[in-house]
């Protein structure tokens, strides 16, 4: 198979596979995304004079085969494509002669991988906006159910001021919510249009093509000027995201760790169903949390995706340079961890189960300590010796 670029000189083939890496796996991911991008740039080739309405319509019925076959888990990426642009005009060509050499036409790979990344990017917000709300209402409904359950509340994990189960719950929500503003700013650093800055310098003026018209068409606020800085930015939404998402998987992760503790024998505050635990392969009487604990301990590869792509793109100079391949790995790992770590607590939230007598025998006399001392500065006691007289009396029990 001739690449696209060959010029007909050799290359090794360990360096070959060195270089393309696994993009062609993961280039599967941006299938759709580039056929909505090839076909808007499509349609403005027609307008700009490039192609007419015949070579349009079977360059745009070639892009749905591909969507199809793609569908069908047919479409393949091979090797010597080394991405999904190139596997793209690759097809189109096969199929339709001279007309899909034409696709190409004003745009270079560099843009149109930044285009899919920000199309994926849009839609990717999307689907963890909804799992988070999702998992926000199971939250609130576990509150809802558990309302009026007195909880420990801890520092230091030493058991602190009295509390409850549904404000625990609430809490968690409300966490969530503050992460849906980090969501939207991720999503508005992918709200400009790269596409028609090409390699990252432009396309000569001859061409007269319109960058307004695919930026409209994709969805997209804007059109990102000048051209020098597309490639410039790669890394920077990116990071976005994987930063919303590391907050996101950090509060789970919180969330967990309590749970651990809490569905502990010692605790026993709650309890996981049995079809949410595991069992010991020695302690025939073991149950174990370990859907908490990979929890847990998911939130580190969240945080380790985005400072990979932080390291990669952030020492690098402008324009682009072959490192920012290997951004795409951290960002759907990262994106991916996340969800399975939203779907996880929501199912876990559904059926968590709460131990209201043993919640209520934990609530002994010293975790009213502070309110106590509050009573006694609202009968005008000042602050430090209201606090004095309190600790004396749980010292002295």
């Amino acid at each position: 198979m001739t690449r696209l670029w060959d010029k007909g000189q050799p290359l090794d083939e360990l360096i070959e596979a060195y270089t393309v890496g696994d993009d062609p796996q993961l280039d599967l991911r941006l299938v759709v995304h580039d056929v909505r991008g090839s076909k808007a740039h499509a349609r403005m080739l027609n307008s700009c004079g490039h192609l007419d309405d015949a070579e349009l319509a079977s360059l745009l019925d070639g892009l749905d085969a591909i969507v199809e076959l793609h569908e069908r888990g047919e479409f393949v990426i091979h090797r010597a494509d080394e991405d999904v642009h190139t596997a793209m005009e690759r097809f189109l060509t096969e199929r339709l002669g001279e007309v899909g050499k034409k696709i190409h036409s004003g745009r270079s790979r560099n843009d149109q991988v930044l285009t899919d990344l920000r199309l994926w990017q849009r839609d990717a917000v999307e689907q963890a906006r909804q799992a988070l709300v999702a998992t926000q209402s199971a939250f609130l409904s576990f509150a809802q159910r558990t309302e009026g359950i007195p909880l420990p509340g801890y520092t230091h994990l030493q058991r602190a001021m009295p509390s409850s189960v549904s404000s625990w719950a609430r809490a968690f929500a409300d966490l969530l919510s503050s992460d849906a503003a980090l969501l939207r700013a991720a999503e508005e650093l992918a709200a400009s249009s790269p596409l028609g800055s090409a390699a990252g310098y432009g396309v000569p003026e001859v061409l007269a093509l319109s960058r307004r018209q695919t930026a409209a068409e994709l969805g997209f606020v804007a059109v990102q000027e000048p051209p020098e800085a597309c490639q410039a930015s790669r890394g920077k939404a990116e990071a976005a995201l994987l930063f919303a998402l590391s907050q996101i998987a950090g509060d789970l992760a919180k969330c967990a760790w309590d749970l651990c503790l809490y569905v502990t024998v010692e605790f026993g505050f709650f309890r996981l169903p049995v079809a949410f635990t595991t069992g010991s392969s020695i302690m025939p009487q073991k149950r174990n949390p370990d859907v908490l604990e990979l929890t847990r301990g998911k939130a580190a590869i969240v945080r380790s995706a985005l400072l990979e792509v932080m390291e990669i793109a952030a020492p690098l100079p402008s324009g682009y340079h072959r490192d920012l391949q290997l951004l795409k790995s951290p960002l759907f790992r990262g994106f991916d961890t996340t969800m399975s770590m939203l779907a996880v607590m929501q199912r876990v939230f559904e059926g968590l189960e709460v131990d209201e007598e043993r919640c209520r025998s934990a609530m002994s006399d010293d975790l009213y300590a502070t309110e106590q001392a509050c009573k006694l500065v609202a009968e005008g006691v000042p602050f430090r010796e209201a606090y004095r007289r309190v600790a004396a009396r749980f010292s002295s029990d």
